[in-house]
């Protein structure tokens, strides 16, 4: 097996008529914000909201009858579960997902409306994955990996020339990597077509995988941690992709959970688009995560959608604070009427606008003439805050506390 130009051309001619094609549309306001001439490729608008489907779909639609009739297996989360589920109810194959006991609830209910026997087993995506192996080898069933294939990788590789068609003088396109599945199947196309292209590969900074891979010079295990962008947190990069991938990749970004929370709240804001916190690095690296854009024209790889909507609220807000809109300040001051006014007052006067005010008599200050009051309030940006800082200097609170 190999994966190539003509793999993924041949990809595509499966996938043709049955899967939604995502634009690729020029951003004007992103554009303003990076400085280059900005377009986002919106998988995420993919039936299942994940470019996950691609690969799925090619390697389903290549099974003998022998294998359809057996079904197949697989470990996952997410995204790659919802992509084998679906097609594998248009085309009659029998699927079972293996998910961490972890996995978002709404996730495995959509696996087993489209059809798909889901089995819960171990803490984590490898505990699932061991035992997957272990029921296909019971059962017959042929397990698919989620990013280690050729068939999978040639699948995701599909973007890449969609990408060339649709954005030709195309000079950057930035890739978020987990397993490295989409990367190596982009990377393939891109580099065939177009060979000046500079591909960006971006991670998240709670769960390192291409960046460990290319310190080694292998892939290599290490534990993630708690990450918005979960889709990538796959523990090591594939030794198939990393291999396809190693040659391809001209710079590698690592992003952390602030900038990531940042792009989902920018994108909501800006392109109305909601997008999972892995479908987000690569935004998050292009406002200001390390990657320069300056009179470029980049395309930015939006990869899912799939966001739990019970977390939004907590990424919005998070996003907020990251901006500088949502700032919270703790001050003491004098336990007698009029005091709490006055504060309030001036915060007012600066033009912030009070979210919520904590009044903390019994755990605050040492002193009993004294209370300690937080101050949660939306402000316009990082100098606001400073603006607001500055005016309850000058007005006798000292903030003890930002953040």
């Amino acid at each position: 097996m190999t994966v190539d130009l003509a793999t993924i051309r041949a990809a595509a001619a499966r996938l043709h008529g049955h899967l939604r094609p995502s634009p690729c549309l020029a951003s004007p306001g992103l554009s303003r914000l990076c400085g280059g001439q900005v377009y986002l490729k919106q998988d995420q608008l993919q039936l299942t909201g994940s470019f996950k489907e691609r690969g799925a779909r090619n390697k389903l639609s290549q099974l003998d009858l022998a294998q359809r009739a057996r079904g197949v297996i697989t470990a996952s989360a997410g995204n790659h579960a919802l992509g084998l589920a679906w097609h594998g109810q248009q085309l009659g194959i029998p699927v079972t997902v293996v998910m961490p006991l972890q996995a978002p609830l709404v996730k495995s209910a959509r696996c087993r409306a489209f059809g798909a026997e889901v089995l819960h087993r171990g803490e984590h995506y490898e505990d699932a994955r061991t035992a997957a192996l272990a029921l296909s080898a019971e059962s017959g069933k042929l397990f698919i990996h989620g990013f280690e294939d050729d068939d999978i990788i040639s699948g995701q590789g599909t973007i890449g020339l969609e990408i060339i068609a649709e954005v030709p003088a195309v000079e950057v396109v930035v890739v978020p990597v987990g397993g490295g599945g989409l990367i190596a199947g982009i990377g393939t196309a891109l580099k065939a077509l177009k060979p000046a292209v500079r591909l960006v590969a971006v991670e998240a900074r709670n769960a390192p995988t291409i960046g460990a891979a290319l310190a080694h010079g292998a892939p290599c295990r290490t534990l993630p941690r708690p990450t918005l962008a979960d889709g990538l947190a796959v523990g090591a990069m594939g030794e198939r992709c990393f291999a396809i991938a190693r040659a391809l990749v001209d710079q590698v970004v690592t992003v952390d959970e602030a900038r990531i929370a940042s792009a989902i709240l920018t994108l909501m804001e800006i392109e109305r688009t909601v997008v999972e916190g892995a479908g987000a690095v690569a935004l998050a690296a292009a406002m200001g995560g390390g990657l320069e854009l300056k009179g470029a024209t980049a395309v930015l790889v939006l990869g899912g959608g799939n966001i739990d909507v019970s977390v939004m609220a907590h990424i919005i807000e998070r996003g907020l604070v990251h901006d500088g809109r949502l700032c919270r300040i703790a001050v003491q001051l004098d336990d007698r009427p009029g005091a709490l006014a006055r504060l309030l007052a001036l915060v007012a006067a600066t033009g912030a606008s009070v979210q919520e005010v904590t009044h903390d008599r019994l755990f605050g200050a040492e002193n009993l003439a004294r209370v300690r009051v937080a101050v949660i309030a939306e402000t316009r940006d990082h100098a606001h805050v400073r603006a607001l800082i500055a005016a309850l200097g000058e007005g006798g609170f000292a903030v003890e506390q930002r953040a």
